[in-house]
């Protein structure tokens, strides 16, 4: 076995600590990743605090990882030893279901292996990127391009992810007007990535407090929320909004905000359920979707497309010490506008 160093978390209002855990011996087709940065995510502090069901505690979260190849297994392919890598939201699946076999496999008919909170084909509970080390089989881990800093390309691997694919699937582009509701860590990499596409990029946040940041990002509009007048100047005007906050929110007010046939894609995933009112959609033909990151293949091409575009999160290094200070600033929404915890402070 191998040991990591890590920083686990023994219950939902516990501060992490210190702590060793084991990797498994590379199997044939595994790759060993020496971790050098893990993003910290929402769902992290969702699930670190026991908010979406009950955990296997101790907990080691992260699912924003990216590192160095420094062993594979013998019949791995893909990669070598010093590779620039990436792991995600999830670290196996069937592999033989139809969406698998479509390339959607956070959607396995049987269920992803999460790269945390999970349970392995071994029977062995997953643990994350909050680690020096983690072995992962090779189809599930992504080649970073070459011009994304290790530091800045973990959070892609979640947030970058997350807002790439609904964007992808519902087709922003040249003519369509988006909407993006909250402008934090997957808001802001929704204004970037949906700029780059093409399309009209409108920010929906509470306040005006980041207007400044969200034109630097390339929002063509900013409006805040918290005026009542913004839902009166934008009923119906919007092809699609992607809704990243992860609170709950007055969600049947945002659908006026959608034209004919648009749709509302919630990626934010709040612990108490969202009323909704039918006649909101009806009278429009509107739809109320959510989207959960993306397939292997997607991510590599959303990691192209940001090393195509220079795109990157903007991001606050800290170290493994500062864990619970982070978390805490992203529920009171003072960061900007992603933690990334540097490993080699394990």
């Amino acid at each position: 076995m191998i040991t990591a160093k890590a920083r686990a978390v023994d219950g939902p209002n516990k501060s992490f600590r210190a702590a060793e855990i084991k990797r498994r011996e590379l199997d044939s087709h595994d790759v060993l990743i020496e971790i050098k940065y893990a993003g910290i995510c929402h769902s992290d502090i969702h699930t670190a605090h026991g908010e979406w069901g009950p955990v296997n505690y101790p907990l080691v979260p992260g699912h924003e990882i990216a590192g160095i190849v420094t062993a594979v297994g013998p019949s791995v392919t893909k990669y070598r030893a010093g590779d620039r890598v990436g792991v995600g939201c999830m670290v196996d699946s069937c592999g033989e279901c139809e969406n698998c076999q479509n390339g959607e496999e956070q959607y396995c008919l049987k269920g992803k292996v999460d790269t945390y909170a999970g349970v392995d084909k071994y029977g062995e509970p997953t643990q994350g990127g909050y680690s020096t080390h983690i072995v992962v089989p090779e189809d599930f881990v992504l080649r970073i391009p070459d011009n994304i800093d290790l530091d800045v390309a973990a959070p892609l691997l979640c947030a970058g992810i997350t807002t790439y694919s609904p964007l992808n699937h519902w087709g922003a582009g040249p003519g369509k007007k988006i909407a993006v509701v909250g402008m934090g860590g997957l808001g802001h990499m929704a204004v970037k990535i949906a700029h780059a596409m093409g399309a009209e990029v409108t920010v929906l946040s509470q306040s005006l407090n980041k207007k400044e940041d969200g034109f630097r990002f390339g929002a063509d509009h900013y409006y805040a929320t918290n005026d009542p007048e913004t839902f009166n100047k934008l009923a119906g005007y919007f092809d699609l909004i992607i809704n990243t906050v992860s609170a709950k929110i007055d969600i049947n007010a945002y659908f006026s905000l959608l034209t004919l046939d648009g749709t509302l894609v919630n990626v934010g995933a709040p612990a108490e359920p969202l009323p909704v009112q039918v006649f909101a959609l009806s009278s429009l033909r509107r739809s109320f979707a959510a989207s959960m990151i993306g397939g292997i293949r997607e991510t590599q091409e959303m990691l192209d497309f940001c090393a195509k575009h220079n795109i990157v999160p903007e991001i606050e290094v800290i170290s493994a010490n500062q864990i619970d200070e982070a978390y805490e600033r992203v529920l009171a929404s003072n960061v900007k506008y992603r933690f990334v915890i540097d490993i080699s402070t394990m």
